[in-house]
């Protein structure tokens, strides 16, 4: 006959893990003498059931409310979360192994959404009720942040090891301490606080901890220099680089065959690698959906304080504003949005961590396009005809408002390198060559970029329509047209992408072409060429080598060009086909002073309007990944990723640039504020609204790669005088406030109880990953700690999509007022 066990749960929950025990027998009598036979047999197999081993494995992803990740025990992976972790680990030591007591209180967790549902079904008496709403609300969304950032590369690895040694400061006085990590001539240690160390102070160091392992004398103390303190409580963490190292030093000759012979067992620290590759794959996944064209300034040459577009960086998200600004031969009208007066006004506005708010509209006359222009400061004193101008514009089809930003660059900032370059193979130098000389001169005269940011999806172009035009003085109104002009294109297009192997983009191009070698020569026809190289089909098989030095002569480009000699021009052999009759070759001198690379440069430049927009950017090699990675470091528009959990979706993690210029009244702001967990971010003030977290989770199973962003425009009230988070924050999809009364009065009571913010929300797919520039660091953690690698990679390919976070509460402020 059954019974029901789980009135016995507290003779189950005591004597859990006991059952194979010496005590177990006379101890359970005892307890359960009150009960029948049968009923004490039935619980002794319930309770020898729970110890049995186990081997199932645990997946919580998409069945729990919180984050799951890998988790490796005895080699059996699972999924879970936190809170599942610690309830595995509890009941391992209680059980004494992985059994099915484990499994059971694991998959039993109290964040399991079936254990949260039949909770919210019941009474405090018990009773079951129909009440759709929760019995608490959530109110944390923690989210963590990652800095896009310079990724600085270790010279040496360190080697997680803990030894004793002696550390003498300037003071003389002995202290006993303990290694973290080591490296050949680094050491990081742990100290108490009996003296305070600081950056700059020298210390001589005794590694007693070595000394069975290396052949000390007694003056075998070495001198480092403190780099960095990290203090915490009552200790402080110490990072320092030897110094004063002899030549052919014996004990660094010791650390090194040490390190390499005990980095498997004492394990690498990895941990700069982690955080890269972590962020290095957000990153990647952030900025190709970028929805603000980024406008590179270029300084004039003579006048450095004069400066014009030069540069911009295109997503698939930004190419229809990109386009919005090019005139009816398709070139750019940037410098008409980007004139030298209103960049004097937006950097003025910047030091106030405003932006500048630009209205304008396209007039189309006998097949040309002219552009009208207005910013928000042109006109502050006349309202009357501000008001005019936004209602005539907004009559119109191609009426846009622009947000524009700016901010300084740092050419330092250029340049991410791997954290393990020393263990990069020759074949993966490609992926992330240092800068060339080249690129370096052109960052060297872009002292700024401007982020030019499609504000008009976000307004309601209605609230400008109702305003009136009539008697607007239309004379006045033509002086803020801009002169058609026949100038040359001076903005280059520049693609954001990752994964080009090729440095240098390759041309289809049939010539006669001669290549001399010793005294031998071969006559062809070449079939591409690009800045820097060229393949060429011989008529006869060559004898040509791997290596080889030849001399290319082009008799029949020589006919068109008096001004370069191409004849005699050297090319080194980089590869042959099996019959060497296709060879390939490239530049043999190391500078670029080489008449064949100058002549087919000046030859695209010439015939650039045949280019596809990607393909000129490669013109000059790398730079595109150093623009790319130069706004990366300065990207100010937060954006959430969005990651799959099973069938959920979930948003925990937001990226930014590490050097932007962030307001200390925003909406992040609100959200450190917010949060209950030191250094997280709570995204209730997004994610606390039901309908615009479910809108997220719709819209990552319709939109497709290709897809640009979808758009939503969402209200958020903080009402600084309540402490409860769902008292003090009220969220609103715009699109549920109908009429233009409802907005201003939801914006109205916002400014009166507290704050107001505006927040385009900005959707995309995400594209897939360039694995191939993860894949080096991702090899690296993966040979070390296995565990890790593929926790990683769960992550890496978790991501569904992202969100950029627009602060479009200006405009929003400025309708507010012209318009009630």
């Amino acid at each position: 006959m059954d019974i029901d066990l789980s009135k016995h749960y507290e003779i189950i929950n005591n004597f859990r893990g006991e059952v194979n025990k010496k005590t177990f027998e006379a101890n359970f009598n005892k307890a359960t003498e009150h009960l029948t036979r049968n009923e004490r047999f039935l619980l002794k197999m319930e309770l020898k059931r729970l110890a049995g081993a186990c081997n199932r494995t645990i997946d919580l992803r998409g069945l729990v409310n919180g984050e799951c990740r890998l988790f490796d025990f005895q080699g059996q992976s699972h999924f879970l979360d936190d809170l599942a972790i610690n309830t595995f680990t509890e009941n391992v030591a209680i059980y004494g192994g992985y059994t099915f007591g484990v499994y059971e209180a694991v998959k039993n967790a109290k964040n399991s959404f079936r254990n949260i549902y039949q909770n919210e079904q019941l009474t405090p008496n018990g009773v079951a009720v129909n009440n759709s709403k929760p019995a608490l609300e959530k109110l944390q969304y923690p989210a963590k942040l990652y800095y896009v950032a310079n990724y600085p590369d270790r010279i040496e690895e360190r080697m997680n090891f803990a030894i004793p040694i002696v550390v003498n400061a300037a003071t003389q006085k002995k202290m006993l301490a303990t290694s973290i990590d080591l490296s050949v001539n680094g050491l990081k240690f742990k100290l108490i606080n009996e003296i305070y160390l600081f950056k700059g102070d020298r210390l001589t160091i005794t590694f007693t901890g070595l000394e069975q392992e290396f052949q000390f004398n007694k003056d075998s103390v070495f001198t480092f220099e403190v780099k960095n303190v990290l203090r915490d409580l009552g200790t402080q963490l110490v990072g320092c680089q030897r110094i004063d190292i002899a030549d052919n030093d014996s004990f660094e000759r010791f650390l090194k065959n040490y390190i390499q012979g005990n980095k498997r067992r004492y394990k690498i620290n990895l941990d700069n690698s982690l955080v890269a590759l972590e962020t290095r794959s957000y990153e990647q996944y952030a900025l190709v959906k970028l929805n603000e064209l980024i406008v590179f300034m270029q300084s004039t040459p003579g006048d450095s304080k004069k400066t014009s577009p030069r540069y911009a960086l295109t997503t698939k998200n930004n190419q229809k504003l990109y386009q919005y600004w090019q005139d009816d031969k398709s070139r750019s009208t940037l410098p008409y949005l980007l004139n030298a007066e209103r960049l004097e006004r937006l950097r003025a506005l910047q030091k106030q961590h405003r932006n500048l708010l630009v209205f304008s509209f396209i007039h189309q006359h006998k097949g040309h396009k002219f552009f009208y222009t207005i910013d928000e400061e042109q006109v502050q004193h006349d309202i009357v005809f501000f008001k005019q101008f936004l209602a005539f514009a907004a009559s119109k089809a191609s009426f846009a408002i622009t947000a524009l930003t700016s901010c300084s660059l740092d050419p330092d900032s250029a340049y991410s390198p791997f954290t393990v370059s020393s263990a990069i193979t020759k074949k993966q130098d490609y992926l992330n060559p240092p800068l060339t000389d080249e690129v370096t001169a052109i960052l060297a005269t872009l002292p700024y970029a401007v982020s030019v940011i499609d504000v008009t999806t976000t307004s309601d172009i209605n609230d400008y329509k109702r305003l009136s035009y009539q008697g607007i003085d239309l004379k006045r109104l033509k002086s803020f047209g801009h002169k058609y002009t026949h100038h040359e294109n001076s903005v280059d297009e520049i693609a954001l992408s990752y994964g080009h192997q090729r440095q240098e983009v390759r041309f289809k191009y049939k010539t006669p072409t001669i290549i001399e070698c010793e005294s031998f020569s071969w006559t062809g026809l070449s079939e591409d060429f690009s800045v820097s190289g060229l393949k060429v089909d011989l008529e006869s098989p060559s004898t040509l080598v791997n290596g080889d030095i030849v001399y290319l002569s082009f008799p029949k480009l020589q006919k068109i060009t008096s001004t370069f000699d191409l004849k005699h021009l050297p090319y080194k052999v980089i590869k042959l086909s099996k019959d060497k009759t296709l060879v390939h070759l490239r530049v043999s001198v190391k500078s670029h002073q080489h008449i064949g690379r100058s002549f087919f440069k000046l030859l695209i430049d010439k015939n650039r309007n045949k280019l596809t927009p990607d393909e000129y950017a490669m013109l000059t090699p790398g730079l595109s990944g150093a623009l790319r990675t130069l706004y990366g470091v300065n990207m100010a528009i937060p954006t959430a990723i969005v990651q799959s959990s099973g069938s959920r979706y979930k948003v925990e993690k937001l990226v930014v640039g590490e050097h932007s210029e962030q307001s200390h009244k925003n909406l992040l702001s609100v959200m450190l504020r917010l949060s209950d967990r030191q250094g997280y971010y709570n995204l209730y003030p997004l994610l606390g609204n039901l309908p615009l977290s479910d809108l997220v989770a719709q819209q990552m199973k319709k939109l497709l790669p290709n897809d640009t962003a979808v758009n939503e425009l969402v209200y958020i009230a903080i009402d600084s005088s309540s402490a409860d988070i769902d008292k003090s924050v009220t969220i609103k999809q715009a699109s549920t406030l109908v009429s233009t009364e409802q907005k201003q009065h939801f914006i109205k009571e916002a400014l009166a109880q507290g704050d107001f913010y505006s927040i385009a929300l900005k959707l995309s797919r995400r594209n897939e990953a360039s694995i191939e520039h993860l894949s080096p660091e991702l090899d690296y953690i993966s040979a070390y700690a296995i565990h890790r690698g593929k926790q990683l990679e769960q992550e890496i390919y978790s991501v569904a999509g992202c969100v950029q976070l627009i602060d479009v509460t200006q405009e929003t402020l400025l309708r507010y007022r012209l318009t009630r």
